[in-house]
C-alpha cells in the first residue's frame, strides 16, 4: 500500500475518533467542561448589559432591615415595599427569583400582591418539579415509566397579581452549568428570563408585528398593559408557533430591518425579540465573569430606602430590568449557587438570580453562545483529524511537529476570534486534547516504526558486507574505526565447489549467477546459525571465520559443527540441481589472523587475511587428493569431543616448513552411524601399522577397508603411498606427506 493512502487512513482514523466522540454524549461533556471553559478564560470578562441588574439578598440583609436573618422568616409585606421602591425608581420589569407557593401571613401577603398588581411589571418564578411517573396497565402490573413535569405556581394571590410566570430550570453537567432554557416545551412555557425580556420589550412588539403583517403572518394583537400572567403567556406560545412554522422567518425578518422605517434605538430590540422566538428551546450562557460582574445592589438599599444614606448614592434604574434573589459575593456556602468557569478564587459561584440575569442579558443583546451544531461539528473535528492525522503520519517529525503546532496554533486563535467576535463556540477540547495526541502518538510511532526499519534495513546492507556487530555499531551512531581492522584469534573455514568450471560452462550468466545466489544462501545459514563472524565470498567459495580474544575451545567447535552442518545442507542443495555432481570442500584452521579493509584505489573488501586462513585454503584443496569434504588441523581438533573423526596423517603443504596433522570430520558422535564407527576404528588401526613403519600390514589393512568401503578416498590415497614405498621407505616418518601440489 503507498504511503499517501496509508497516510490518508491514519488521518480518517484520527477523523473518525473525533466524530464518534462528537455524537457521544461524553464528549459532549467534555467539550463543555473543558474546551468552553478554555475559551471562556482565553477571553476573560465582558462588559454586561447596562440594562439588567441584580438586586441581592445576602448574609446580612435580614440583620440591617432589622428582620429575621433567615429569607424563609420574612413578612412578604418587605417584598412589596421593595416592588413599589423599584416602581417608582421606573424598572422596566421586576423579576423574582424566590419561590411563593406556600402562603404566610394574610396581611403581609396581600399587601405583597397588592403592590404586584399595581406595578404591572412583575414576573413570579414557577417552581418546575420533575419525577417518574409507574406506567400501569388494566390488569394493574406495572409495565414501565415515564417522566413527568409540573409547574408549582406561587399562591393564588400573587399568580393572578404577576404580569408574568415562568420556570428557571438550569440543565446541569456534571457540577457544572452551561446552557438555559428560553421554552420549556415539556411544560408548554416561556421560561422567567423569556417572559422577562417579553415585558420588557412589549414597547417594541408593533414593529415585529408590521413586520409580520407585511410578510403576510397573523400575528397576535399588542396586549393590554392590563393583561396578566396567562394572557402573556398565550400571547407568547403564539408567537413562538409562528416562528416554529416557519424556519426562514427570522432570516426573512432581519433582512427587512433596514429597510423598514424603524428608530434605530429599536432595532436591536426588535432583533432581540426576533431572536427569542426563533432560538432554539435551550441556549448556552454566555457567561459576563465572575460574581458581580452584572451591576448587583443589596436589596436593603431598594427596601429600606426610607431612610437613604446619604453617602451611597443608587444607581438609575429608570427603563432597568430588575432581578430579585439570593446572592452574596462573598460567601462561598450561599444558598442557590451554581458552579461556572467563572467561579472566583475564594469559590464563590454564581447565584441563580445571577445566571438568571445572564440569561436575560443574553436573550436581550442576541448574545447567547452559538455552537456550529451537530453537523457542523462533525465537519469540523473530521477535516482536523483528517489533516493533522495525514500531515502527523507523511511528513518526518522534525518537519510535521511545528508544522501541526503552527496549524493548531491557528486554529485555536480562530476558535478564540470567533468566539469573543461572534459568540461562535467551535469544539476546542476534543481536537486538541483528544485528536491531536492521537495523531502525534500514531505519527511519531509510524514514523520510529519506518526509521528503524530504514535503520535495520541500512543495518542489514552493511550487515552483507560487514560483521554484524559492527554493523549495528554503525548504523547506532558508535562506530569505532579501529573495530573495522584487527587481529585477533580467529578459526578459518575455507570452502569450495567441488566441479564449479564444468558448471560454469553449462549455464549462461545470469542462470549462473542464480545458481550462486542460491548455493552461498544455502551454505550461509548453517554458519549464521553458529554465529560466524566474518563471511568473505570468494568466487565460488566462501572464507569465514569466528573469532575471540583468546584461543578457547567453544570457538572452535562452533566452526567444527558449522562445518558438518554446511556439509548437510549442500547434500540437500545436490538434489535441486542434476549439474552439481560434486560435493563441497572444508578445510577449517585457527590462528591469529588480519580482519579488516584489504583493496586498493578506492575500492575494498571486508577480508580476512594472514597464514591461518591460507592454511585454512591448503586444507581445503587437500580435500580433492583425498576425496574427503571436511578436514581440519590438529591445534582445531585439540581437546574438542563428542565428534567421530579419524587422524589421517601429518602433510607438509607447498612453501610450509613444518607438516600439519590433518583430521577428517565425519559426524557428531552420538548420531555417527556403526559403518561410520567400524570405518573409522578400522582406519586408526591402519595408521598405527604405517606409523610403525610396517608398509605392507598398513598396506594390507588399507586394502581390506576398501573392500568393505569402496568409495573411501583416506584409504585409497594411504594405500597407493604404503605401496609405493614398501621397498623404498622415505626419510622421516611415516605419518609425514609431502604435497608437490596445491
Amino acid at each position: 500500500m503507498r504511503r499517501g493512502l496509508k497516510g490518508l487512513i491514519a488521518g480518517i482514523v484520527t477523523a473518525t475518533v473525533g466524530v464518534l466522540l462528537v455524537l457521544m454524549p461524553i464528549g459532549a461533556t467534555f467539550e463543555q467542561n473543558i474546551g468552553l471553559s478554555w475559551l471562556f478564560n482565553l477571553r476573560g470578562p465582558i462588559q454586561a448589559p447596562k440594562d439588567v441588574v441584580v438586586v441581592a439578598i445576602d448574609d446580612q440583609t435580614g440583620e440591617h432591615l432589622g428582620i429575621s436573618k433567615l429569607p424563609r422568616e420574612w413578612p412578604r409585606s418587605i417584598h412589596g415595599r421593595l416592588v413599589e421602591n423599584l416602581t417608582r425608581r421606573g424598572a422596566s420589569a421586576i423579576v423574582f427569583d424566590i419561590d411563593f407557593q406556600q402562603p404566610k401571613q394574610t396581611d403581609d401577603d396581600a399587601r405583597f400582591a397588592d403592590a404586584v398588581a399595581e406595578s404591572g411589571r412583575v414576573i413570579l418564578v414557577e417552581k418546575l418539579v420533575g419525577r417518574r411517573q409507574r406506567l400501569i396497565n388494566s390488569s394493574g402490573k406495572q409495565t414501565g415509566s415515564v417522566w413527568m413535569e409540573q409547574l408549582g405556581q406561587p399562591i393564588p394571590a400573587l399568580a393572578e397579581a404577576a404580569k408574568g410566570l415562568g420556570p428557571f430550570p438550569l440543565p446541569k453537567v456534571q457540577v457544572a452549568v452551561h446552557q438555559f432554557w428560553a421554552f420549556k416545551t415539556s411544560v408548554s412555557a416561556p421560561t422567567m428570563p423569556a417572559v422577562a425580556l417579553q415585558v420588557h420589550l412589549m414597547k417594541a412588539y408593533p414593529h415585529l408585528e408590521r413586520l409580520l403583517h407585511k410578510l403576510g403572518m397573523s400575528a397576535p394583537p399588542l396586549l393590554a398593559q392590563t393583561a396578566h400572567a396567562s394572557e402573556l403567556q398565550g400571547f407568547m406560545q403564539a408567537l413562538r408557533s409562528i416562528f416554529s412554522d416557519n424556519p426562514e422567518l427570522g432570516k426573512n425578518l432581519r433582512a427587512m430591518l433596514d429597510n423598514e422605517n424603524i428608530p434605530p434605538a429599536d432595532r436591536p430590540l426588535v432583533q432581540a425579540l426576533i431572536g427569542l422566538y426563533q432560538g432554539g428551546d435551550h441556549r448556552f450562557l454566555n457567561f459576563y465573569g465572575t460574581p458581580g460582574s452584572i451591576l448587583t445592589i443589596p436589596y436593603r438599599l431598594i427596601a429600606d430606602d426610607q431612610q437613604p444614606n446619604p453617602e451611597i448614592a443608587l444607581p438609575d434604574l429608570n427603563g432597568k430590568v430588575v432581578f430579585v434573589g439570593f446572592s452574596d459575593l462573598y460567601d462561598p456556602g450561599q444558598p442557590d449557587r451554581f458552579y461556572t468557569v467563572f467561579t472566583n478564587d475564594d469559590g464563590v459561584d454564581l447565584s441563580g438570580v445571577e445566571i438568571a440575569a445572564t440569561a436575560f442579558g443574553n436573550l436581550l443583546t442576541d448574545k447567547s453562545l452559538s455552537p456550529p451544531g451537530e453537523f457542523g461539528e462533525i465537519i469540523i473535528v473530521a477535516l482536523f483529524g483528517v489533516i493533522v492525522g495525514t500531515m502527523l503520519y507523511l511528513l518526518p517529525a522534525i518537519a510535521g511537529v511545528p508544522i501541526v503546532l503552527i496549524l493548531i496554533t491557528g486554529y485555536i486563535a480562530i476558535a478564540q476570534w470567533t468566539f469573543s467576535e461572534s459568540n461562535v463556540w467551535l469544539p476546542l477540547a476534543i481536537p486538541i486534547l483528544v485528536q491531536l495526541p492521537l495523531a502525534l502518538f500514531g505519527g511519531l510511532l509510524v514514523q520510529y516504526f519506518l526509521e528503524k526499519g530504514k535503520k535495520e534495513r541500512v543495518t542489514q546492507a552493511i550487515g552483507l558486507y560487514l560483521p554484524e556487530n559492527l554493523a549495528h555499531d554503525f548504523t547506532k551512531g558508535n562506530f569505532d574505526q579501529a573495530a573495522l581492522n584487527k587481529v585477533t584469534y580467529s578459526v578459518c573455514f575455507a570452502s569450495d565447489m567441488a566441479g564449479f568450471t564444468t558448471i560454469a560452462e553449462t549455464l549462461k550468466p545470469k542462470e549462473l549467477a542464480a545458481f550462486l545466489n542460491d548455493y552461498f544462501e544455502t551454505l550461509s545459514a548453517p554458519l549464521k546459525r553458529q554465529g560466524v563472524d566474518v563471511i568473505e565470498f570468494r568466487a565460488d567459495g566462501i572464507m569465514c571465520a569466528w573469532t575471540a580474544d583468546q584461543p578457547n575451545i567453544e570457538t572452535r567447535r562452533k566452526a567444527l559443527l558449522a562445518g558438518l552442518e554446511a556439509v548437510e545442507a549442500i547434500a540437500k542443495f545436490e538434489k535441486r540441481y542434476a549439474q552439481f555432481a560434486h560435493s563441497l570442500r572444508i578445510g577449517l584452521e585457527d590462528g591469529m589472523a588480519y580482519i579488516g579493509h584489504a583493496g586498493g584505489g578506492g575500492h575494498f573488501v571486508y577480508s580476512i587475511v594472514g597464514d591461518c586462513a591460507n592454511t585454512a585454503a591448503r586444507i581445503e584443496s587437500l580435500n580433492k587428493h583425498l576425496h574427503t569434504q571436511l578436514l581440519a588441523s590438529g591445534t582445531v581438533m585439540a581437546e574438542i569431543e563428542g565428534l567421530l573423526c579419524r587422524f589421517l596423517g601429518q602433510f607438509r603443504f607447498v612453501g610450509k616448513t613444518e607438516a600439519l596433522p590433518i583430521f577428517e570430520i565425519i559426524a557428531v558422535e552420538n548420531l555417527a552411524t556403526e559403518s561410520q564407527k567400524k570405518l573409522c576404528k578400522s582406519f586408526a588401526h591402519a595408521m598405527g601399522e604405517l606409523k610403525l613403519g610396517h608398509w605392507q600390514n598398513a598396506s594390507d589393512l588399507f586394502d581390506k577397508i576398501l573392500v568393505d568401503f569402496p568409495d573411501d578416498g583416506p584409504s585409497q590415497y594411504h594405500s597407493v603411498r604404503c605401496r609405493r614405498h614398501i621397498d623404498q621407505p622415505p626419510d622421516g616418518s611415516p605419518w609425514i606427506i609431502h604435497m608437490d601440489a596445491k
